[in-house]
């Protein structure tokens, strides 16, 4: 195995001089980087691109429409050589050398004193690879770097912290998705990933709370229905609490954290403490955990719209007709006098009703009846909670309701991790 003899360094070049030479793309780039480090750029080149004429003309840098001097060396902590012309670059290596100047030679690999790496930036880490001299190689490489990064598959989080009093720290809300881990947004996976504490609920992806480093917290804040051990005003101050000390805070929901998840009063709390809060949507169970079980919300000749409420003294407010889908959550308990209401409203009492148990869980169980028969049956094999409750001509789609729901015997299904068609 061959030995290179680099030694990987990075250099602060804020407010000190460097020198491109050359005017092309590859030197409109360089130079872009090296504005983005902070660095006193000058571009020497007879002929260069018309955005490196617009940084000049913006006063970012200093663009000399000429032939190289070697004078144009003096006083220059870096030089990048980018002319496509070997004889030229050559020349500005050879300088440099002279004048003990790093320069990076761009014709010529092997003999440049210095190499751009391939670069990305994630939150506030710069990943730079070298690869051998090889730059579609190092970009490649830098991209799945980056990726691994973008997605929490590498860890993120910092372990050296900021005085509190400078940075207050952050809070995420993060929605989570239905309970399957691959369900959370790349977002979310980042953030987590980043987490020094997580307010976690019982429901969400709780597999992804095993991936975490062991010194990062876990505050279990969990709820059940009619049991909620930790009051949402301690939630929330705990929330500002964890923040103010300089944690990034991730509260983790199941779902999304704006649809029935007491986001919007976390969020508030926050604000009005001064502390940052960002909001990462989730794929809510009202629609992901019916289509789990193969029903849509909205179906071409079935449904044009949905309604989503929690308890059956809302259902009068909802059209009562098959065509419009109801999805019942936290409904199970409730779920005969819900389907009393929707009857007393009109709504036909042979109307298709879905429960879907667990949704997307190794333990998915989906129970098919009609409103004039699914509170028995839900009673019958023991429903329960986590479940979402889907009433409307929609459930017919899904392929575990019977044949055309010719016959009023329909039973628990339970599926192995069914897959979702779609037309």
């Amino acid at each position: 195995m061959a030995i290179q003899d680099i030694y990987p360094t990075a250099l602060r070049l804020l407010g000190r001089p460097v020198l491109v030479v050359g005017g092309g793309p590859v030197a409109e780039r360089r130079a872009k980087g090296l504005l983005d480090a902070g660095a006193k750029v000058t571009v020497v080149a007879p002929v260069a691109t018309q955005n490196l004429h617009a940084l000049a003309a913006s006063g970012l840098l200093t663009l000399e429409q000429r032939e190289y001097r070697t004078a144009d060396l003096d006083g220059v902590w870096f030089a990048q050589t980018a002319t496509g012309t070997s004889a030229v670059d050559t020349q500005v290596a050879a300088d440099a050398e002279a004048q003990r100047i790093w320069c990076v030679n761009a014709s010529d690999h092997e003999a440049s004193a210095a190499w751009t790496p391939a670069v990305a930036v994630v939150d506030d880490v710069k990943i730079a690879i070298n690869a051998g001299g090889d730059p579609r190689r190092a970009m490649a490489l830098r991209n799945a770097v980056a990726t691994a990064l973008e997605t929490g598959d590498l860890p993120l989080r910092r372990h050296r912290k900021p005085d509190a009093a400078v940075n207050a720290g952050s809070v995420a809300l993060v929605g989570g998705g239905p309970g399957d881990s691959g369900l959370i947004t790349v977002r979310g996976r980042r953030l987590l990933g980043q987490a020094d504490v997580v307010v976690a609920d019982r429901l969400g992806p709780r597999e992804l709370l095993k991936e975490l480093a062991p010194d990062v917290r876990v505050i279990e804040v969990g709820k059940t229905p009619g049991h909620h051990p930790v009051p949402q005003l301690e939630i929330n101050r705990i929330l500002v609490d964890e923040a103010l000390k300089g944690n990034r805070v991730v509260r983790l929901k199941g779902g999304d954290p704006y649809v029935l998840g007491r986001g919007g009063e976390e969020a508030e709390f926050c604000r009005q403490n001064g502390v940052e809060v960002e909001v990462v949507s989730g794929v809510t169970s009202a629609i992901s955990v019916p289509a789990a079980a193969g029903i849509p919300v909205t179906h071409r000749g079935l449904a044009k719209g949905f309604s989503v409420v929690t308890g059956h003294e809302e259902l009068s407010e909802v059209p009562a007709r098959p065509d419009h889908t109801v999805v019942l959550l936290m409904g199970v308990a409730q779920l005969r006098d819900s389907a009393a209401a929707l009857a007393g409203s009109g709504l036909p009492l042979d109307t298709p009703v879905g429960i879907v148990e667990n949704g997307y869980l190794p333990d998915q169980r989906v129970t098919i009846g009609t409103l004039g028969t699914i509170a028995d049956q839900a009673e019958a094999v023991g429903v329960a909670n986590p479940a979402v409750i889907v009433i409307g001509d929609v459930v017919r789609v899904s392929p575990f309701a019977p044949q055309h729901f010719k016959t009023a015997d329909y039973s628990t299904i339970t599926p192995n991790r069914p897959r979702v068609r779609s037309n």
